[in-house]
């Protein structure tokens, strides 16, 4: 395992809850080598926590905007590198 990982947060605003949201992205991520968890926000938004290659991380992230646009309507990031902090992809 790798000292360092680079690391993704994202919330994301809009119609993101009820509606199927983090089962989604949950399928989308078992197609890419990345780790994490995504949830809900008593908000109302979505937190999407993620780690890998930065490559990869960027690519699942891109594809998770792609496939749910429809919902979303704000996406707030932040990146980081660090140690990695997860072992699987869940969904809370």
């Amino acid at each position: 395992m790798p000292s360092e990982v680079f690391h993704r947060d994202v919330w994301f605003g809009g119609h993101v809850q009820g509606v199927g949201f983090r089962a989604s992205v949950l399928h989308v991520a078992r197609a890419f080598e990345v780790t994490g968890k995504v949830g809900n926000l008593v908000d109302g938004r979505v937190f999407l926590q993620v780690e890998g290659t930065e490559r990869e991380v960027q690519d699942f992230v891109a594809e998770v905007r792609r496939q749910l646009a429809f919902y979303i309507r704000d996406v707030e990031v932040r990146d980081f590198w660090g140690r990695p902090c997860f072992t699987d992809f869940t969904m809370r």
